[in-house]
């Protein structure tokens, strides 16, 4: 069995407000192994960011034990355990007049600004390796300002890949992609997967059309709270789907690609 990259050992997270205090993770299990790609859904507010802030060593459980590339949060020093994960927030910013190549060097000194006596032969040619990896190398030397929203998504994602982290986080990458972008962004996926076979990553999302196939488990959140974790065929039902989003679904996957649509009465979906 592969060793456990992420695992929350009965976790809690809540955060106090104006109303009082709100529970944000309420006693959460999870495994995730080396070389599993998870898919983490839930409905807005279901804990989701939470999950991720956690994995990405950013805050801390209030109760139960969080271990991040087998360094347990509140027992060490966070910036080690930070370095080796990547995180890909399609909300954060990319400097536009930076070029493609600029910015993806950037994940090697972990700045916004390029630090270009920093990097060597070795960091530009991992540079251009990930960026041909990524769909994007007719684009190396274009100013991110002219890419397209899917262009620059994949420029995250090769920019996170730079210091070789265990640990891949996307936070719903294909966020307002058109369908052209969206299917580039997910091909591009599938094939760092197949490229790095040992890779761990977990990818945020509230749309089953957004998953790669490269998807091998699934978690689905409900108020803080595990409806169903494990293998993807076995969680991604009809009823664990419908309890998960609160409404009736119907569940279908068809090559490696899952699609959700509501269930209605007396109506069957093909």
């Amino acid at each position: 069995m592969a060793p456990p990259v992420f695992e929350l050992d009965g976790v809690d997270v809540w955060a106090h407000g104006p109303a009082g205090r709100t529970d944000m993770l309420v006693g959460v299990d999870w495994t995730v192994r080396e070389g599993e790609r998870w898919a983490l859904l839930g409905h807005n507010g279901a804990g989701k960011s939470t999950i991720l802030a956690l994995a990405g060593a950013l805050r801390f459980p209030g109760n139960g034990a969080v271990t991040v590339l087998g360094k347990r949060l509140g027992k060490v020093d966070v910036r080690e355990v930070r370095a080796q994960v990547g995180a890909v927030n399609a909300a954060l910013r990319v400097p536009e007049y930076l070029t493609v190549t600029d910015y993806v060097l950037t994940g090697a000194s972990g700045t916004v600004q390029p630090l270009y006596g920093k990097y060597g032969p070795a960091e530009h040619a991992r540079a251009a390796e990930l960026i041909a990896l990524l769909g994007l190398e007719r684009l190396a030397r274009r100013e991110i300002a002219v890419c397209s929203q899917g262009e620059r998504g994949r420029a995250r994602i090769a920019r996170a890949l730079m210091p070789d982290p265990r640990l891949l986080l996307l936070d719903e990458p294909a966020n307002a992609l058109d369908l052209p972008s969206r299917e580039e962004l997910l091909e591009a996926i599938d094939s760092l997967t197949r490229e790095y076979p040992r890779l761990t990553l977990v990818i945020v999302t509230h749309h089953l059309e957004e998953l790669p196939t490269a998807v091998s488990h699934a978690l689905l959140l409900r108020r803080g709270a595990t409806v169903a974790s494990g293998p993807v065929r076995e969680v991604m039902t009809d009823a664990n789907l419908s309890e998960c989003f609160g409404i009736p679904l119907t569940v279908r996957a068809e090559d490696g690609r899952w699609a959700a649509r509501l269930r209605r009465p007396g109506r069957e979906v093909a």
